[in-house]
């Protein structure tokens, strides 16, 4: 079965499958979309939690193994498998058997960026939407940002003017994980107030300090001597590298998309458009890198990410910065 976010909820309190496929290229609404089905998976009393990374360091074969397992004392568990690269690759048997016979004591959370359009056509994401449930994350298309912004403003308890809901949109562009740090700034700093221009004015940061898409940006026209600054900056602060590379996968992997579709001659600007990239600077960068990057180095780019968000969860012994600044350095300009 496949749904979108916004169903989500309903499907959630009728049954609890036992595969949940989460992807799209939005960080955000894919991590709130996890962690509702992660709320109704402990509710339910799947309380163990295990987290893999498809990537070239997983053994498949002892997945397979966990997947058929046990669980001692009876625990329910939730194994979780991110999918940075949008495909499983060598996993598909072993998903596609867990699929065909799943065990009552465990819940399969899959978790992707938009998912390769080749995997749909595989014999195991046609028995995951007869087993499971695919939840589908597509952009916010940029005539219903506002409409967004003003519903998640709500939600915080937040009155936004249409002055101050013009403003924070033009200067949010339509980038959700910042729309969401900013209402929740504002929340704490402009709390019972009625939020219009001034107060926006004074409360959103526009640019006195870096932010996480100044850094994509750099890294993709390869800027590395800034990039690798600015990434230094964060560190610094005491940043999560997390939010960071979701983005950085996602744009990555649109470059990638975009590639390809230059090769068919599609016209860069229409398909950019057409997956729902409607910032000029983030599309500018997205197409600059398409064409001086070879797809190798955007592939070797990607399994870098994966080495940092490993390095963030404790899965090695380097800085998660580390790897980024080694991606600066591969990214850079000839």
């Amino acid at each position: 079965m496949k749904i979108n976010p916004g169903q989500l909820g309903q499907a959630l309190e009728k049954k609890l499958a036992p595969v949940y496929l989460v992807s799209g290229d939005e960080p955000l609404l894919v991590q709130e979309a996890c962690d509702q089905i992660r709320a109704r998976a402990r509710e339910q009393g799947f309380n163990e939690r295990q987290v893999y990374h498809a990537d070239q360091h997983l053994n498949w074969g002892a997945l397979r193994d966990e997947l058929g397992a046990m669980s001692l004392f009876a625990e329910r568990r939730r194994i979780e498998i991110r999918l940075p690269t949008g495909k499983l690759g060598d996993g598909r048997d072993v998903i596609e058997q867990a699929l065909i016979q799943p065990a009552d004591d465990i819940l399969l959370l899959l978790i992707s960026s938009r998912l390769d359009a080749a995997e749909t056509r595989r014999k195991w994401y046609k028995q995951l939407q007869k087993t499971g449930v695919h939840v589908t994350v597509w952009p916010i298309d940029a005539d219903k940002f506002p409409g967004w912004l003003q519903q998640r403003a709500r939600s915080r308890g937040l009155t936004l003017t249409q002055g101050g809901l013009n403003l924070l949109t033009e200067r949010l562009e339509g980038n959700l994980l910042a729309a969401s740090q900013e209402l929740d700034r504002l929340s704490l700093l402009a709390a019972g107030k009625t939020i219009d221009e001034n107060v926006v004015e004074a409360a959103v940061q526009y640019s006195a300090r870096f932010s996480i898409f100044e850094v994509i940006y750099d890294l993709l026209a390869g800027r590395a001597a800034h990039a690798r600054k600015v990434i230094t900056t964060l560190q610094q602060e005491g940043d999560n590298p997390l939010g960071l590379l979701a983005v950085l996968v996602r744009d990555i992997n649109m470059t990638l998309e975009l590639q390809q579709a230059m090769r068919q001659r599609e016209n860069p600007s229409a398909f950019l458009k057409k997956n729902g990239v409607f910032q000029p600077q983030r599309a500018k960068a997205i197409e600059q890198a398409a064409r001086r990057l070879p797809a190798s180095t955007l592939l070797q780019a990607l399994k870098l990410c994966s080495n940092a968000d490993r390095a963030a969860k404790g899965y090695d012994d380097l800085s998660p910065w580390h790897h980024l600044s080694d991606l600066a350095i591969l990214l850079r300009q000839a």
